[in-house]
């Protein structure tokens, strides 16, 4: 089982680390390709919002393939995306690879999810989708702080990494893993739940909750500036500690989920991270509470999207996969916004980028209230049925 899983999880990995990396490499990017550092924020706004849009039409697109052969296009699209990203001199090159590295990207979330899903055992069905999502866990613990150290000297260098990693996972794709076959589902059918005010209300808290902490996160390397000094070895201490606060959060939720209510769940967390947030100002001064505060917010980041998972799944079980593909785009749709207004507030109000954490815990802020006002109504159910699934080698 596990031969068959790596590889899935490993291409997890590359997807997050692609994701998160590109925030830790702003400045480097921006100087290189003679951009101001909000302008080189967009790449991560372009990159998550073609995620977002594109990950249910490309679903839908590649339904009729068997999720092996979905994979490996994906990868391949991906490879090619990053190595363009990495060749690029130009900033409307490395645009144009990101959207094109994005769409593959958004395919292999999804894909990678529902093939661990089908190839495992009912009985440990839960703990394959764990590990190979742990990959994707693991990226912001380990591929964004070691991405970042790695393009000190060219950012250049992590862009490859990334697409090398990608490659090592569609040749372990290729020889290990079986092929699965689902029922294809329209564009029509993966959009159906967005009929319904309950999910809509849901995947809201999703984007605000990514939204938020993303106003702040597309730019952290230069908010910390006080805190490194400049030095590259403490910015990666730094995201080392946000990346483990990560991941130690997303290893917890599924504990408190399933001791206490996922509502009661988030609404601590996201009160705790509107109170990490608004202190970024004031805790970014210095390394050591800048360690602190980085460990905590990461805590509270990777808590979110468990009890989300859980009462989304309560909604209908059956449309689990529709319900969690909807999810990632909302989660994806929130860190594109975040980049785009981060940029906007440096741009238009003048703040600094430690004062975007203010803003960011305004609108986290908002998140939490908007979640409440979710649990004061009951779950309906989505009201799809369950596909049925074959594999084969």
């Amino acid at each position: 089982m596990l031969k068959r899983l790596l590889p899935l999880a490993l291409a997890a990995f590359a997807v997050g680390t692609d994701g998160f990396v590109i925030a830790g490499l702003l400045p480097a990017i921006a100087a290189d390709l003679g951009v101001s550092t909000p302008a080189a924020g967009q790449l991560v706004t372009v990159f998550a919002l073609t995620m977002a849009l594109s990950a249910p039409i490309m679903g839908a697109l590649t339904g009729g393939l068997d999720r092996r052969s979905a994979l490996l296009i994906a990868l391949t699209v991906f490879v090619i995306g990053n190595a363009v990203t990495a060749l690029g001199t130009s900033y409307e090159v490395v645009m144009s690879a990101r959207i094109v590295t994005a769409v593959g990207a958004g395919t292999i979330t999804a894909a990678a999810s529902s093939t661990a899903a089908a190839i495992a055992p009912p009985e440990r069905r839960g703990r394959a989708l764990a590990f190979v999502m742990g990959g994707l866990t693991l990226s912001t613990a380990l591929g964004l702080p070691l991405g970042t150290l790695i393009g000190r000297a060219d950012w250049h260098i992590t862009l490859w990494a990334v697409a090398g990693i990608g490659l090592l996972a569609a040749v372990g794709i290729a020889v290990g893993v079986p092929r699965v076959t689902l029922p294809a589902a329209s564009l029509p059918d993966r959009l159906r739940p967005l009929r319904q005010v309950r999910v809509l209300a849901l995947l809201a808290v999703t984007s605000l909750a990514f939204l938020g902490s993303y106003t702040l996160y597309t730019y952290l390397v230069p908010a910390l500036r006080d805190a490194t000094g400049g030095n590259e070895s403490l910015l990666t201490l730094i995201l080392l500690a946000w990346g483990v606060g990560t991941l130690t959060g997303n290893i917890a939720a599924g504990r408190l989920v399933d001791r206490h209510s996922s509502a009661r769940v988030l609404t601590g967390t996201l009160a705790f991270a509107t109170l990490a947030l608004a202190l970024t100002p004031l805790a970014t001064r210095a390394l050591a509470p800048t360690l602190v505060w980085a460990a905590v917010w990461g805590v509270s980041l990777g808590v979110v999207v468990v009890p989300q998972q859980h009462r989304l799944i309560a909604l209908g079980p059956a449309a689990a996969p529709v319900l969690l593909g909807l999810n990632s785009s909302a989660l994806y749709l929130g860190v594109a916004l975040g980049g785009g207004l981060g940029g906007l507030a440096q741009q238009w109000l003048g703040l600094a980028e430690a004062e975007l954490g203010l803003v960011a815990a305004g609108i986290t802020g908002l998140a939490l209230l908007w979640h409440l006002g979710t649990t004061r109504h009951p779950a309906g159910s989505a009201g799809l049925s369950a596909p049925a699934v074959t594999v084969r080698r």
